[in-house]
């Protein structure tokens, strides 16, 4: 199979990801599990080299020649975008292409709680969605920027390595920025971006302690400001932006953090009975008493505080899990995979 062939495979058997490496036939990912392509045998450096090139400018091609690492999207004949890290191991060149779809979600159709819905009506603040690669992190904000873009008059600019959704026009002025093709540097597009008159602003990774304190500051200074985190959990998300900055900074980021934070989403994408996948969340929403805990260090209270505030919107992993396994989604066994307090969901099975 050509390249064309492989991208239109991966769209018919609705794939979340492609893989191309050396050794190996290429290999798609459906509903999480891995499977060869049948029929198709190992590739070479050669034909991934050869599969991969068209793809690429010649800016593209001369970054990877470079650092050995590339991140680029592309748009396969208006079916459909995918989002490739082009890459090297054992010396060879490899490829994965997460499929991005052009149809975005609608909020109400991720499963999140109701809470979620205000969140997007916040005219300034920092909203966190935190998780592992590959668990909704994007096409759960997408979900968002999509529903402002259609209920807002807002200026929302999105600045991503590389751009994945792309929004149709709506109410919402929507600028896209992507690392390297239209900034050279997260630092460059973070510090720009407050003079250019946003509303919103996407941070598509915040990966170190500039993009940290950059989104806290565009958040303190009256926008609203989603972006993502790899981490698991509410309580950890904290402790990772607190913990990036030297100790002898740590008091004033607590209140900065404590001041700005509206909430934080922890997803995970869950297999269901069925196949497919769905979505389970913790949510934390920035009460007084959390902002109180963020103050004071103390965010090992954090996983209580969620479990004890149903009643507020805030909702703990376990309590997504059964949620889902009551409903006939998910079975027990998978509950107990993805948990991260065994004996709570144990507890809470019962």
């Amino acid at each position: 199979m050509n390249i064309q062939q492989l991208l239109d495979l991966a769209i018919t058997k609705n794939a979340s990801d492609l893989h191309l490496s050396v050794g190996f036939p290429p290999i798609i990912r459906i509903h999480g599990d891995l499977f060869p392509v049948v029929g198709e045998p190992p590739v070479s450096p050669e034909q991934i080299d050869s599969l991969i090139r068209p793809l690429l400018t010649d800016i593209q091609q001369n970054i990877y020649n470079q650092v050995f690492e590339l991140d680029f999207s592309f748009e396969h004949q208006g079916k459909a975008r995918f989002r490739i890290n082009l890459y090297k191991q054992k010396g060879h060149p490899a490829a994965a292409l997460r499929l991005i779809p052009y149809l975005i979600p609608a909020v109400e159709k991720l499963g999140l709680p109701p809470v979620v819905g205000k969140l997007i009506q916040l005219k300034q603040g920092f909203v966190l969605v935190a998780g592992p690669t590959g668990h909704g992190k994007s096409t759960t904000l997408a979900s968002f920027i999509n529903q402002i873009n259609l209920t807002r008059a807002v200026h929302v600019i999105t600045i991503e390595d590389p751009i994945e959704y792309v929004y149709s026009q709506g109410k919402a002025l929507i600028e896209q920025r992507e690392m390297y093709s239209d900034t050279r540097s997260w630092t460059n597009a973070l510090r720009s971006c407050l003079r250019e008159d946003p509303d919103v602003v996407l941070i598509g990774e915040m990966r170190d302690l500039e993009t940290i304190a950059s989104a806290m500051t565009i958040a303190e200074t009256g926008h609203l400001v989603f972006a993502t985190l790899h981490t698991n959990s509410a309580a950890q998300s904290i402790d990772r932006i607190i913990d990036v900055f030297p100790e002898v900074q740590q008091p004033q980021i607590r209140l900065q953090l404590a001041a700005t934070l509206e909430a934080v989403l922890s997803l995970r994408l869950v297999p269901t009975i069925e196949p497919g996948r769905t979505l389970a969340a913790e949510v934390l929403v920035a009460t007084p008493a959390v902002r109180n805990i963020i103050r004071e260090g103390k965010s090992h209270l954090i996983d209580n505080t969620i479990e004890t505030s149903a009643e507020l919107g805030m909702q703990s992993l376990e309590r997504s899990l059964v949620d889902l396994v009551a409903k006939g989604k998910i079975s027990q066994e998978t509950a107990l995979k993805f948990t991260l307090r065994p004996e709570l969901l144990a507890k809470l099975l019962k």
